[in-house]
């Protein structure tokens, strides 16, 4: 456990330039500890339904807490960081692979009522702009990047860079 958390918070301060020293990471990056939270939520959520509730209740009073909501059954990688974090929304199904960054107001949102894979998947080192939306069972490649503020609605290869709304590769 206290070897993934100095995984994370090498990370942090690897991508964020503004991060000086390991001790304020540990205290003030809300991305963190909604990252941390969501671990032991989804442990209990795995443990199946006599500990879901408390799973939902964990990943709730994180979101009251940083402004991160996280399902506590979504798939979560090793070294995701999220910066900044505020408004970013997780769904139940969603995917997220090794080395993600992602900003503030990212949504990995759901697009149908149906029990089935409807949220995205995020494969490693891929870059989240900020309030970038991805919706439905989708995936965007490794080490693809997502411009800010861009709607994604179908896959985005690995290496590509995808911008606007409806977003369009750039590169």
């Amino acid at each position: 456990m206290f070897g993934r958390m100095r995984e994370d918070i090498r990370a942090m301060r690897e991508r964020d330039p503004a991060a000086t020293g390991w001790l304020e990471v540990l205290l003030c990056y809300p991305g963190l500890h909604a990252i941390w939270a969501h671990r032991l939520a989804h442990r209990c959520w795995s443990h199946g339904a006599s500990c879901r509730l408390l799973a939902r209740l964990c990943s709730h009073l994180v979101r009251w807490l940083t402004g991160i909501e996280i399902h506590p059954a979504a798939e979560i990688g090793r070294r995701v960081t999220i910066d900044h974090g505020m408004g970013v929304v997780i769904g139940e199904t969603a995917e997220i692979g090794d080395d993600v960054h992602m900003y503030h107001g990212v949504t990995l949102g759901g697009d149908t009522n149906e029990p089935v894979k409807r949220h995205p998947t995020v494969e490693t080192g891929a870059q989240l702009g900020a309030n970038a939306t991805l919706l439905g069972d989708i995936t965007i490649g490794a080490d693809a990047a997502v411009g800010a503020g861009s709607v994604v609605t179908s896959d985005v290869e690995p290496g590509a860079t995808v911008v606007g709304v409806p977003a369009e590769r750039v590169d």
